[in-house]
Order: C-alpha cells, then structure tokens, then sequence
C-alpha cells in the first residue's frame, strides 16, 4: 500500500486553517503530460480530504502541488494590494512509495513556507 500525498495550509498571521483553499496535485511525465493526481477544497481543518492521502493513484516520479492562493485571499475580500502570491507551486521528487509524504504549507498575505513533514 502506498503511503500518500496529504497537504495542509495554515494562514498563520490569522492564525486559522485555511479552509475552502484549492489544492491541486499533479504527476509530472518524461513526455511533458502533466496528469491531475488530486484536487479539492481543503477541509475546516486545513487539511485535503482526498484518497491520494492514502495512497490513491499515487507513484514513484515528479509532482507538484499547487496551492491557489489568490483565489482564496478574493473569496475572503482581499484584493491585489492587500495580498502578493497568486499560486504558490511546490515541485517534489516521489521516490519511495511505502513513506508518506506530508507537505504543510504556513502562509502569510506576503510569503510562505512550504516543506515536507511528518
């Protein structure tokens, strides 16, 4: 069974779970195909509910995860002087099936860290 692929998104200047956030999650391929791994809405708690954190349609190989920021900064009001980033993009190497790999995301209107958790 594969370990998964989970993200989850917190606006830490609010100091809240950003719920409602849209995730997508890509494979990236040799020939250029860029097949949609997972994509959804994250939950109140921040976190996407989504089989692919179980192990769904995972596989060994290149991703990304797109965080749509912009989107969500609009939804609750914001506009282009009130916040910078519109998607922040992460690029990561799959390469053992068996570990899970957890990649939290801690934003600000104005930046962001992002990396690979437990």
């Amino acid at each position: 069974m594969a370990g998964g692929i989970s993200v989850h998104a917190v606006d830490v200047a609010a100091g809240v779970p950003a719920a409602g956030l849209q995730v997508d999650i890509f494979r990236l391929e040799a020939d250029g195909n860029r097949p949609l791994v997972a994509s959804g809405r994250l939950q109140p708690s921040g976190a996407l509910a989504h089989p692919v954190t179980e192990g769904t349609g995972v596989q060994v190989g290149e991703h990304e995860v797109h965080f749509h920021l912009g989107a969500w900064w609009r939804e609750r009001g914001g506009s282009e002087v009130t916040y910078f980033q519109e998607v922040a993009v992460f690029r990561f190497q799959l390469t053992q099936l068996e570990q899970h790999y957890h990649l939290p995301i801690k934003f600000t209107a104005w930046g962001l860290a992002l990396f690979r958790g437990a």
